[in-house]
């Protein structure tokens, strides 16, 4: 495992490009394009304020720079460096820009959510969409760009339209059944939206694509909701978590929960694997850590618990498994202010679909990982800091975490460690990105951003100024 030097960094603005040639990252009021491998710089751009916000085009051909404070949006070419383009919302103000899934149509939202505009590059026109609601998810695309489903607020009623991206006429508008819808997302297959309502109410609508609607969910009443929601990439679960510190698994056949997964903070069945950070951690050479590829995954999830322990052996001075019950760290929550941290405010599906990682916020420190296969809790991992991020591998069932301390930690089915990033000075990781092979991995914190590489073969060895890591 090696890691690259570090580049300045703004906003914790760095991103890959999907294609996973290029990466782009943010100083100040300047873009710079990499190299996604060698990290040589290909193209540098001035923009004209500070950037707020980054976004890559579909086909990694464009990228867009956003400075909301002006209401402006900057748009470059990676195929013409020389071509660049300038959309000025005015007077109307700018909260939120995204690119169209085809790359060619930018969606600016004006302040205080009146209407989005929709600006072509190819054509420069401009259409308009009318009273978008502000809400924490209110635009979603279908994975193969086709539709666009839009939260909607009117007349004191939420609405959900739905429209064609390739001219962006209406296909359907109906009213949700929410008193504050708070956000919608497509299934990853397109054919279902998922709707819930705000967290005073526990509420989760499923439409189709016509707008029929073809279930509701309700756990329980008289208390606080629903705080996430996650698809599986098969489409066969959708994860809810909850404000009582549970996850409810819905199946795509009935929409009927399947199961529910609990957080309490006091672990006692043997059977499961803790792992908690060590303290004190000697120094051990990673230059060549790899972790097994993708197809001895399969044979992972069938073994038992105790072969988990046995492959983590090498990795101990990172991780102590602990025994017997034990008892996480919490947080009590402050009952009288709003957004309390308690419940499930984190949860993401590999992108196998066979695990679920969850975090419960009154649990701040501890990661669980739960076997989608089996339905039970796979292995929990407990730090000794908040856990901040966590992002699943695109590639394979392998995850990083970061806490905001100087470490990156991975997990995968076959064991689990966690990694000094070296060099001078403190380095606190606060985000984390991964790169489309899962070979690499950025690691993001205020002022800089380095690249960790995960396989020494090829990528790390054409990056410069290398260095090192130890667990």
């Amino acid at each position: 495992m090696n890691f690259s030097e570090s580049f300045k960094l703004s906003g914790l603005l760095c991103k890959f490009s999907p294609d996973g040639k290029y990466l782009a990252s943010c100083v100040q009021y300047r873009l710079v394009i990499r190299d996604g491998k060698t990290l040589q710089i290909l193209q540098l751009y001035t923009c004209l304020d500070q950037i707020q916000h980054i976004e890559w085009s579909a086909d990694s051909l464009f990228i867009l720079c956003a400075m909301y404070r002006r209401g402006l949006v900057q748009v470059w070419s990676l195929e013409q460096p020389e071509w660049h383009c300038k959309i000025d919302e005015g007077s109307a103000g700018l909260v939120a820009s995204c690119w169209s899934p085809d790359g060619r149509h930018i969606l600016n939202t004006t302040e205080f959510h009146l209407r989005i505009t929709v600006w072509s590059l190819c054509t420069k026109s401009v259409s308009y969409i009318k009273y978008p609601k502000a809400c924490q998810q209110g635009i979603t695309f279908t994975r193969d760009g086709r539709y666009l489903a839009l939260a909607e607020r009117r007349d004191c009623r939420d609405y959900v339209s739905i429209f064609v991206c390739s001219d962006w006429q209406l296909l359907r508008h109906f009213d949700t059944d929410t008193q504050d819808l708070t956000g919608i997302e497509w299934a990853p297959n397109g054919c279902v939206l998922a709707a819930w309502d705000t967290c005073l109410e526990y509420k989760i609508l499923l439409y189709s694509l016509d707008g029929r609607l073809l279930s509701a969910y309700c756990a329980y009443e008289w208390s606080l909701g629903i705080k996430s929601v996650a698809w599986s990439p098969s489409s066969q679960f959708l994860a809810i978590g909850s404000y009582d510190g549970k996850v409810r698994l819905l199946n795509h056949v009935t929409w009927k929960m399947i199961t529910e997964f609990g957080h309490p903070a006091a672990i006692n069945n043997p059977k499961t694997v803790v792992y908690k950070e060590a303290e004190k951690i000697s120094q051990l050479g990673l230059g060549h850590l790899s972790f097994p590829p993708p197809r001895a995954v399969t044979g992972a999830l069938s073994t038992s618990e105790s072969k988990c322990k046995q492959l983590c052996l090498p990795w101990e001075k990172s991780y102590e498994i602990a025994s017997g019950p034990v008892v996480l760290q919490t947080l009590k929550p402050v009952a009288d202010r709003a957004n309390p941290r308690k419940g499930v405010g984190m949860l993401a599906f590999s992108s196998d679909s066979y695990f679920l990682a969850t975090r419960n916020d009154n649990v701040p420190n501890a990661v669980w990982v739960w076997d989608i296969q089996k339905l039970k809790l796979f292995v929990v991992l407990e730090h000794l800091s908040p856990v901040r991020s966590f992002q699943w591998d695109p590639q394979q069932p392998r995850l990083a975490i970061c806490t905001g301390g100087s470490k990156v930690y991975l997990w995968s089915p076959a064991g689990c460690v966690s990694v000094q990033v070296p060099g001078e000075g403190d380095f606190p990781v606060l985000g984390l990105c991964w790169h489309l092979s899962g070979d690499s991995l950025a690691l993001l914190s205020k002022d800089h951003f380095c690249l960790c590489f995960l396989e020494t073969k090829e990528g790390a060895g054409a990056a410069c100024g290398q260095r090192d890591g130890h667990a």
